[in-house]
């Protein structure tokens, strides 16, 4: 596998010996100080460039970077809406591992780019003292942030009125989309809450990761655990059980944010609690798992 010294000579010699090529950022994961480093990081490049249609015309200027595995262009794709605007993306997936997500910019776009940046960008090359001002990759849109009370009662709002969706989906023996909403909208709102918790005791000034990943740094073991568990959707019957873990779960960490920031916990958790109960019966006579319609 090619170095990160070998991976970054290259794309910075592409650029250099290029004068479509203006501006070179790298962005994401890489410039984050807080991410640890592995093999499997993307590097995120942006080429901003002054003739965008030469370089689409075709794909054989790609393959200085090495032998592909697979590439997609969203910005030519069909089934899936490009979100881009003017900008060209090529996602590519090299034989060493390595992985290039290379972006065309129109150079009249910097100062757009900047001002809609996430924050994490460094500036790797600037043929004509475009950017200004410096530029120093940090994180701060992506940390936690203290939730107002109305947020608060919209996560709980949100929370317990689709989880009645998950209980309908399980009730019609509709179990992918019960799973849907478990997984993209329940649960969700379950990590956020823990996200805030987790805020509270440690600070505001930190980010528990893209889909959460790095939040078992800071759960309990056990709730770590727990959550875990709720990820189960193999049968009905578990998914009923995550149901019922997340229930768990949410409950428990709503009722500390709310504590903690002298918030008022909504009164419907009891009364879809108790809607819930009413639609699953644990087990019937013979034993088996049965869902009342």
């Amino acid at each position: 596998m090619r170095s990160e010294h070998q991976m970054m000579s290259m794309l910075m010699d592409f650029a250099r010996n290029d004068t479509r090529i203006r501006l070179v950022t790298l962005e994401g994961s890489r410039t984050n100080k807080n991410i640890p480093r592995d093999s499997f990081q993307d590097y995120d490049i942006s080429y901003f460039v002054t003739d965008m249609d030469s370089f689409k015309k075709n794909d054989q200027w790609l393959d200085i970077f090495g032998d592909r595995l697979m590439m997609q262009k969203p910005e030519d794709m069909e089934l899936f809406p490009p979100e881009l605007g003017d900008w060209f993306s090529y996602l590519m997936l090299f034989e060493d591992g390595n992985r290039i997500d290379l972006t065309l910019i129109p150079i009249k776009e910097v100062e757009d780019y900047f001002i809609n940046s996430d924050g994490l960008v460094k500036v790797l090359l600037d043929k004509d003292q475009l950017v200004k001002e410096e530029v120093t990759p940090n994180d701060q849109k992506y940390w936690t942030k203290k939730p107002t009370a109305r947020e608060f009662d919209d996560c709980c709002n949100e929370f317990w009125w689709v989880s009645t969706y998950v209980v309908k989906g399980l009730a019609r023996r509709e179990i992918l989309f019960a799973i849907d909403h478990l997984n993209e909208i329940v649960r969700p709102n379950l990590l956020r809450m823990m996200s805030w918790q987790i805020g509270l005791e440690n600070g505001f000034n930190f980010s528990v990761g893209k889909n959460c990943k790095f939040i078992d740094r800071y759960l309990p073991k056990q709730d770590w655990e727990t959550l875990l568990t709720s990820y189960s959707g193999s049968s009905y019957s578990a998914v009923w059980q995550s149901l019922f873990t997340c229930y768990e779960l949410f409950r428990k960490y709503a009722k500390a944010v709310a504590k903690a920031l002298e918030y008022k916990y909504p009164n419907y958790d009891a009364a879809i609690t108790k809607y819930t109960q009413k639609v699953y019966t644990p087990l019937d006579s013979g034993g088996k798992h049965t869902e009342k319609h």
